[in-house]
This record gives C-alpha cells, sequence and structure tokens, in this order.
C-alpha cells in the first residue's frame, strides 16, 4: 500500500502530532515543499560565508528508531520555519526521516552561521518524543474510559463513584467529571454492575483518569506549539518546560498503569471458566515492573539528562498501554470467554464442551459496552484455529493485534469507542440552562403583543429607542450596584479587555450618555441583561428589562412624576390586573437610619438588608443586621419600628411631617419629604395616585440611587413578586464620565408580566400568526 505524504514547509501546513507519529512509524513519509532560493543565490557556486556545518549524532544506542525518525523530523521542520538553511541540507534529513538513509553520525552543510548556537538535537528529542506521546496518550485517555467500564462490568463493581456533577464553582474537577460521564455513557441499562462493594480501583477512576486527561490537553497544547516554533538562541529553557511537562504525564502514566493492573488481576482472581483461557491470557501478561522504569526515568529527569528521559518515557507509555490492552483482554474474555466457544465451528476440549453445555444466566451489558464487546467478538471469531489448544492463544493474539497503535486495527478500534460514545451523548435529553426558558409560538405571540404596548406608551412620552452592547467593559459596572455586583456574569479575558455581562439597562444607558457628552435624553430600551442569580419562580438568569430614563436638568420633580406616570399608563394598559406602586426616598432612608443611630458606612449594606423585607421576615432581617452587619440590636428594633409604616402617600406624609418629628430633624429626611410632597400633589392631580403606597420598608438595594425609588408589585393571583422597579441616580453619569448629569428612570420586569398575561390567556386561543391562510 502506498504511503501518505506529509507535507513541510508550506504556509498552510503545521506539523501535527499525529503526523509526526505517522511518519516515525513509518505509515507515511514526509515532502519538504523549500522556498525556492533568490535568483542570485542560484547563480552563486561558492556557499555564502555566513553558511556553516552542523554536525551531530543520533544515539541509535538510546533511541528506537521511532523516535530517531521523529526526532530528526523535528529538527526538519524548525530549520524550514528557520528559513536558514539550503535545500541540501533539508533534502538530507528528508532521507534519514524517511529511511533512505541510516547514518547515524549526521553532517549538514548550508546552515546559516548565526542559526548554530541555537541547534539542540536533544531538544529536538525531546519535542519529537513529546508528539509521539501526544499523539498516543490522547487514544489512551480515549481507550482507557472504555476498558474501565469492561473491568466495572466483569467484576460486578459498585459504581457509584461516577455520580459526579460539575458544581461549576471549582470544587470538582472537569475532566473527573467528563471521565465518569463517559463511563456512564458505556454503562447505562447495565445489570452486571453494583453487586460487589465498592473497590478503590474502581472508585478511583474518575481522579486517575481525569487528571491523565487533563494533562494530555496540557501536553497537546504545548507541543502543538513546539512542533512550530523556530529554534531560539537558548533552548535551556524550552528544554525544561518539555521536560516537566513530560515528567507530569509519567506520573500520570503511571497511576493509569496502577489500577488497570489492579483491575486485570481482581478479574483473574475472580476465578476463569476455562484453564485454557487462563493460561492464555497469563502467557499475554505484560512487563508489570512499573515503578522500576519510574525510578529510572526519574533519575534521568533529575541529572536533565533529556535522551534517557525521553525514551523511557515513551518505554513506560508503551508498557501501560500494554497494561491497559491485558485489563481489556481479561476484562472481555471474562465477560464473554463461554460464549466465544459456543460461537466457534468445530469440537473442543472436554473442558470446553462443558462450558458449552453449561446453562448460564443471560448477561445485561450496558448499551455502550454491548457495542464495544460485539465489535471485538466479530474481530477476534476471524481467528479460529484448528486445535482447542491454539484456539484461546489465536484468540487473544489477535485481541492484543487490535490495541497496538501503530496496527491499522487500532485505529477502527478507536473510530469504534467514539462512536459508541458520540452515539449515546446524542440520545441524552437536550435541556436549556437553569434560568433561561424558550419562547413557542403561543408565547412569543404575547411577548409581541405586550412590547408593542410597551413601545407605543414610550414613544407617546417623546422617548427614543436605544440599542448598548450585550457587554460592557467591567470597570463601567463594578461599584454600581452594592452587594448584587456578585450577581454579575464575567467572561473570559478576549483580547486584552475584561468584560462581563450588562446587569441591568440602566449603568449601559449613563455610560452611552457619559461617552457622547450629552446633557438631555429621552430614551427607551428593551433588551436582555444577565444576573447570575439563583433561580426560581418568576426569577430568571436571562431576561428581558423595558427601560426609559429622562436625563438632564428639568423641573424639580418633573422627570420623576412622569416616569411613575409612564408606569401606570403601562400596567393599566397590559391589563393584567390589580397593583400598587411602593414609593419611598433614599435620602428619607438614609435620614431615618442617621436617627436610629446607624453609622453613616453603613447605610448601603444595611440598605441591602431592609430591601429583603419582601421576600423575608423582620426576624431574618434584624439577625443579619446583628449578627453579620454589627447593628445593636436597640437600632435594630428602632429600624423595625420605622420600616412598619405604609400607607396612603399624603397622610403618611403629613405623620412624618408633623411638628416635632425626628425626621424634620435631619437634612437629608427633610428635603426628601419636601420633594416627596411635591411628587404627591402631581400624582394627586393626575389621578393616579390611587395606585400609589408610601412605604418606609422600600429600600432598594443598588448603589446608585440619590432620590425618590419605587417598585411596582402584582396584588392578583399570580405570585410573581416586583414587576416595575426604578428611582433618580443623579451620580451614576459622572461616576462614569466628567459631567454630572442627573436622570431618573423606570424598568419593567417584563418576564413577570408575561407570568401574569400567559395565566389570563390560558383559557384563550392565541392567535400566532399574523396571517392565517
Amino acid at each position: 500500500m502506498e504511503k501518505r505524504v506529509i507535507t513541510l514547509g508550506g504556509k498552510l501546513s503545521p506539523l501535527s502530532s499525529s503526523s509526526v507519529f505517522e511518519i516515525a512509524c513509518g505509515l507515511a513519509r514526509v515532502s519538504v515543499d523549500s522556498p525556492s532560493p533568490p535568483p542570485a543565490a542560484a547563480n552563486t557556486k561558492k556557499p555564502s560565508p555566513a553558511a556553516s556545518t552542523f554536525e551531530f549524532q543520533i544515539p541509535i544506542d538510546l533511541l528506537s528508531a521511532s523516535e530517531a525518525r521523529a526526532s530528526t523530523l523535528v529538527l526538519l521542520n524548525k530549520l524550514l520555519l528557520s528559513s536558514s538553511s539550503s535545500a541540501a541540507a533539508l533534502g538530507q534529513l528528508s532521507k534519514i526521516v524517511n529511511g533512505e538513509s541510516s547514518d547515524s553520525n549526521v553532517t549538514i552543510d548550508g546552515i546559516a552561521h548565526a542559526l548554530l548556537p541555537s541547534l539542540d538535537f536533544p531538544l529536538s528529542v525531546l519535542v519529537g518524543v513529546s508528539a509521539i506521546a501526544d499523539h498516543r496518550s490522547s487514544a489512551l485517555s480515549l481507550i482507557s474510559d472504555a476498558v474501565a467500564a469492561l473491568s466495572c462490568e466483569a467484576l460486578s463493581a459498585d459504581i457509584s463513584a461516577f455520580d459526579l456533577i460539575d458544581s461549576g464553582d471549582g470544587s470538582t474537577a472537569k475532566d473527573d467529571v467528563s471521565v465518569a460521564s463517559s463511563l456512564k455513557v458505556f454503562l447505562n441499562g447495565s445489570k452486571m454492575v453494583g453487586k460487589s462493594p465498592l473497590e478503590p480501583s474502581i472508585h478511583d477512576i474518575p481522579e486517575v483518569h481525569g487528571h491523565f486527561k487533563e494533562i494530555c490537553r496540557l501536553l497537546h497544547s504545548r507541543t502543538r506549539v513546539q512542533l512550530n516554533s523556530a529554534f531560539r538562541a537558548s533552548s535551556s529553557g524550552a528544554a525544561k518546560v518539555s521536560s516537566t511537562t513530560l515528567f507530569d504525564l509519567a506520573v500520570a502514566i503511571l497511576r493509569l498503569g496502577e489500577i488497570s493492573c489492579k483491575r486485570a488481576q481482581l478479574i483473574l482472581d475472580s476465578g476463569m471458566a476455562s484453564e485454557g483461557l487462563l493460561k492464555a491470557l497469563q502467557s499475554q501478561s505484560p512487563d508489570l515492573k512499573l515503578h522500576e522504569h519510574f525510578a529510572s526515568l526519574v533519575s534521568a529527569f533529575t541529572d536533565q539528562n533529556y535522551i534517557h528521559f525521553a525514551h523511557g518515557l515513551n518505554s513506560l507509555l508503551k508498557m501501560v498501554e500494554n497494561v491497559v490492552s491485558w485489563e481489556a483482554m481479561v476484562a472481555f474474555f471474562g465477560l464473554e470467554g463461554s460464549d466465544l466457544v459456543q460461537d466457534t465451528q468445530g469440537s473442543g476440549t472436554l473442558e470446553d464442551d462443558n462450558m458449552k453445555k453449561t446453562k448460564k444466566k443471560k448477561k445485561v451489558l450496558g448499551k455502550g459496552t454491548t457495542a464495544l464487546v460485539q465489535f471485538l467478538k466479530d474481530e477476534i471469531l476471524n481467528a479460529a484455529t484448528e486445535t482447542n489448544d491454539t484456539l484461546w492463544e489465536g484468540y487473544t493474539n489477535k485481541f492484543m493485534s487490535l490495541w497496538d497503535p501503530s496496527n491499522i486495527g487500532f485505529g477502527i478500534l478507536q473510530n469504534k469507542v467514539k462512536e459508541i460514545v458520540e452515539s449515546n451523548e446524542s440520545r441524552r435529553l437536550p435541556k436549556i440552562p437553569k434560568g433561561t426558558r424558550d419562547f413557542a409560538k403561543e408565547q412569543m405571540a404575547i411577548r409581541e403583543k405586550a412590547f408593542s404596548i410597551i413601545v407605543e406608551v414610550f414613544e407617546r412620552h417623546g422617548a427614543t429607542a436605544l440599542d448598548t452592547p450585550v457587554f460592557e467593559l467591567r470597570e463601567t459596572l463594578m461599584g454600581k450596584y452594592g452587594e448584587d455586583s456578585k450577581l454579575i456574569y464575567d467572561l473570559a479575558d478576549q483580547g486584552g479587555e475584561l468584560c462581563s455581562l450588562r446587569y441591568d439597562l440602566t449603568v449601559p444607558f449613563a455610560r452611552y450618555v457619559a461617552m457622547n457628552g450629552l446633557t438631555s435624553f429621552k430614551r427607551y430600551q428593551i433588551a436582555k441583561v444577565y444576573r447570575r442569580d439563583n433561580p426560581s419562580k418568576g426569577r430568571y438568569r436571562e431576561f428581558y428589562q423595558c427601560d426609559f430614563d429622562i436625563a438632564g436638568q428639568f423641573e424639580k420633580m418633573g422627570p420623576d412624576f412622569e416616569v411613575i406616570k409612564i408606569l401606570t399608563e403601562l400596567l393599566n394598559e397590559l391589563h393584567i390586573g390589580d397593583y400598587e406602586v411602593k414609593l419611598n426616598h433614599r435620602r428619607l432612608l438614609d435620614g431615618m437610619l442617621a436617627i436610629c443611630g446607624v453609622p453613616k458606612e453603613k447605610f448601603r449594606t444595611i440598605c441591602s438588608s431592609i430591601d429583603k423585607l419582601d421576600k423575608q421576615s423582620f426576624e431574618q432581617i434584624k439577625k443579619e443586621m446583628v449578627g453579620e452587619k454589627g447593628l445593636s440590636e436597640e437600632t435594630a428594633d428602632k429600624i423595625g419600628t420605622f420600616v412598619k409604616e405604609r400607607g396612603s402617600p399624603l397622610e403618611l406624609l403629613q405623620k412624618l411631617k408633623h411638628e416635632g418629628s425626628k425626621f424634620l430633624e435631619n437634612n437629608e429626611s427633610a428635603l426628601a419629604l419636601d420633594e416627596l410632597e411635591i411628587l404627591f400633589k402631581a400624582l394627586d392631580k393626575s389621578k393616579c395616585i390611587n395606585k400609589v403606597v408610601f412605604d418606609l420598608s422600600l429600600a432598594r438595594g443598588l448603589d446608585y440611587y440619590t432620590g425618590v425609588i419605587f417598585e411596582a408589585v402584582f396584588k392578583g393571583a399570580v405570585q410573581v413578586g416586583s414587576i416595575a422597579a426604578g428611582g433618580r441616580y443623579d451620580n451614576l453619569i459622572g461616576t462614569i464620565g466628567s459631567k454630572q448629569v442627573p436622570a431618573v428612570g423606570i424598568s419593567l420586569g417584563i418576564e413577570r408580566v408575561f407570568a401574569i398575561m400567559e395565566q389570563l390567556h390560558k383559557d384563550k386561543e392565541i392567535r400566532a400568526n399574523k396571517t392565517q391562510v
């Protein structure tokens, strides 16, 4: 069969670990696409004065043939990348790589003199062996999970250790979870597991295999860079990085081999149905002196003898490949030995004839392992021999040949394992993340109807639409939301900028006004926002907000009145049912806290506690303020007296402004009461004050509020909590830009409004299509 040709030197032909492995094993040959020399150089008979000779020795007594070819291939590719070598030098190295030259003492001419100090064949050995190990380890990582699943069934093992879930907080390793998930795919539906006590070599599979997978990924990432980087002035740093990564791999390989060997031995100790089979399996037993070999590898690493170390690593990897293959064989024949005899044509020994007659219970393997076992049986039955003494030998020889990475059958096996995992994964029920939702056509019809009403109201009041990016610079968002800042979704660093998903639409609006130097702007925006909250009924991680904001200097309390008027218009025209708008003033809150004896530096954090009163009892809030935030019980009790005050806006206002009131003695609260009086009179005149409740427990936990704050609550049967909120934020724009621009706004929690509207339309037919033919 003609070998595949792998070309080096082209712009779109980076060297991969798989290509190195194929060339090193003689499965492919290399071709060099070297750049043509410039015309002047082509007519020069003598080499350039800057060209020199490089001599090196390939230690064929220390390296295997494949390791030597891989090392020379790396040297060849790095010379190509350096663009400082003659065509003759590249051709000479190509012949060695392709096995057309057996020279071990190599002299190559036409090397740029400036390149000589950086040429390092031991480094090429490290990188070449890294590439071989990268290719073989990634295959072993996949195969070892499948083998472990077979062993679990052969041992009837307790697999409760595989019930891992990625916590997302770093307390579980993702690779451990990935391994456990793959094993559960193979063992799905198995009746063979769970019958024996938990065994350490089973319990440790996710951790040991997961760590191996993690190291394989790191090795792959670093090897890819090293393969396609030119030589550098100093190679010692690169050699240390390569050898350290390979040493970590050696430790992971050793642990993988240890528990694989233990499982295989446990299966053998549990008893085989046939002495002939047991004898054949024992004859295939690999070299199990893993620790002795690892010790010599550690010595070479310590001495920085990189050639000895690289060869030792590759040999250890081969040993563990053999151990895992042996485990696979022992587990497979432990499960299927007697069935194979029944499936084989011809007579056998008395022992095996008895095995045929023995009636056994039907084994129910997992869906994944069933497919794998059937594949292996189909391959092995082709190896049936004439005499029964050689029957098991033929089976085991055929089995082991399938697991040789340089054999074409191994690629078929590897693809089969991938196919099993991927086909079973495709059967898992799809789902969406917690705290998100899909909108079907009926729900979309309700949503579009709501949006059209909202936009009409906003535009009726002279607002223009604005859209801002779904993510902002993290520095823009931080410090604006108090304790809720922990709910901001941070994005991974890309391109040197730290970004986060927007938490609301108010801060992006403030950033837009500041960035564009605006002093007056009335806008609306309907868009999604994101919060790392605990999802619950009516509380999502991704949801729409509908915002209306007014920025600029206007008549005192005029914009505040307008946004509250807009809120009542919105809720009335959406026809959701009864609601109330709770209203308070941040300066009134600050005055109240000062009157109660709360230190000024604790105002914001105590406001965050008070803001939870709609969800928790005052006793729970008091416990938080005293136990966690350091208030005295006396101070907390005074707060409790005030936050119980709620009622008709004008009536409660007069109560708070009575002669001798402590609120009038405090400058902050006195100013707030004057502003509220203007607002309440305007609301009364507009006939919408009947929907407003003056509530001293309303706090709104966001740090940027400076004046009036309000929140709309639905009073119907559907329990959704707050459906809209807002307030004045005079300092926010100034914290982002250079100008202080006062502003006030409202945000409608449209998701909760949808929930109400869906319930109201539950028994009605919603027309999802605008046009029906």
